[in-house]
């Protein structure tokens, strides 16, 4: 078996095997309960560690209910095999009343490790977001201070702009501003879908404060003609939307050019099938099952394996000022076909599939 380790610089073709630094997941939605209970071993199998989002129901807004959803957590990772050690690195949800000193508590925990910001009305559980940052100036100048990173879903809320612009006009009216007005805050656009996203990014003025993006599996493989010709696939539907085949060819571009501010967060977001297939048509695509197969299956078909290793273990451990991965996984070329739904107590979840098997598996 000819077996690659990423240090060795190479084109794809003839690789059998790619062993890299175990990755880490810098976006990702577990939920809590029964799918927590059921899917978290997904994530702790794949990941090293996963940044944790904080919308659930209600929001965990302060360091002391994180606390109590990271025992949670822990208590359903795997007890055997690969994933007893994953470590959830949890956040907080921003709102318009969030005071500096849970800023403070916050840093201070060891366990918290970003500030969610989520505009008001903009996905999944956002109802409590943030109505308009300038309510939370005293706030971000704790981030500032304490090197908590924002990280923010990247769309504005604005009616009268279409939602496939919502990204591009949040960088104008939002991001920018903010970058401008916070200038030692550190900053996470988390899962960008726009070639103007990876741009801004790309080029953000480096007198301001450390700037960083996820990008998922999802985005990297799809877009939205995916999801809408020859009729609407509801498990394809998230959010931020897909875009473009343009957008999706910059993000690719993006991921696999070993630009440290790029790195990998899946945004996996399960929902149960009869959500999903409803008039309510909830956001999120469920990925955390295969998502370092999907991650090398894109790098794969652009022939850029030697750049996975910098995206998926490297680049978001720099950015959060974590040590690297000292643990290996093993990716083996093999094609195999992903089970339709994950039953939980006679519930299911529909898994993220295209209309191919995939190339890779995790040993």
């Amino acid at each position: 078996m000819n077996i690659l380790h990423q240090s060795t610089e190479f084109n794809s073709f003839g690789i059998d095997a790619l062993t890299l630094a175990r990755p880490d997941d810098w976006h990702v939605h577990v939920r809590d309960g029964a799918l927590l209970k059921a899917l978290l071993p997904h994530t702790a199998q794949q990941f090293g560690r996963a940044i944790i989002m904080p919308n659930l129901k209600p929001p965990v807004t302060t360091t002391e209910q994180a606390a109590a959803y990271r025992k949670r957590i822990l208590a359903a990772r795997p007890t055997q095999g690969p994933g007893t050690a994953f470590e959830p690195l949890m956040t907080l949800y921003l709102t318009d009343n969030t005071s500096p000193d849970e800023i403070w508590r916050a840093r201070e925990s060891g366990f918290v490790h970003g500030i969610k910001l989520y505009p008001a009305g903009t996905t999944t559980n956002s109802d409590a977001g943030v109505t308009d940052l300038r309510h939370c100036a005293v706030t971000l100048e704790a981030m500032q201070k304490t090197s908590l990173p924002l990280l923010v879903h990247g769309e504005v809320t604005d009616p009268v702009v279409d939602v496939f612009d919502r990204e591009e006009v949040f960088i104008d009216r939002v991001l920018e501003p903010l970058r401008r007005d916070f200038p030692a805050l550190k900053v996470v656009f988390e899962h960008i879908t726009t070639r103007n996203a990876v741009e801004y990014v790309r080029h953000a003025d480096t007198s301001l404060g450390m700037l960083g993006a996820t990008i998922t599996a999802h985005h990297l493989l799809l877009n939205r003609n995916t999801m809408l010709v020859g009729g609407i696939k509801p498990h394809y539907y998230c959010l931020p939307i897909f875009k473009r085949e343009v957008h999706r060819a910059a993000l690719v571009e993006a991921a696999i050019s070993g630009h440290p501010r790029f790195f990998l967060g899946t945004d996996s977001a399960p929902h149960l099938k009869n959500f999903k297939e409803s008039s309510c048509g909830c956001a999120g695509c469920y990925t955390a099952l295969h998502a370092l197969e999907l991650y090398a299956q894109t790098f794969d078909e652009a022939g850029a394996l030697r750049r996975l290793e910098g995206f998926a273990s490297f680049h978001g451990p720099d950015f959060y000022g974590l040590p690297r991965s000292i643990d290996t996984v093993t990716l083996e070329r093999s094609s195999w076909t992903l089970p339709e739904n994950i039953d939980i107590d006679g519930m299911s979840v529909v898994v993220f599939k295209m209309s191919k098997d995939l190339s890779w598996k995790l040993r």
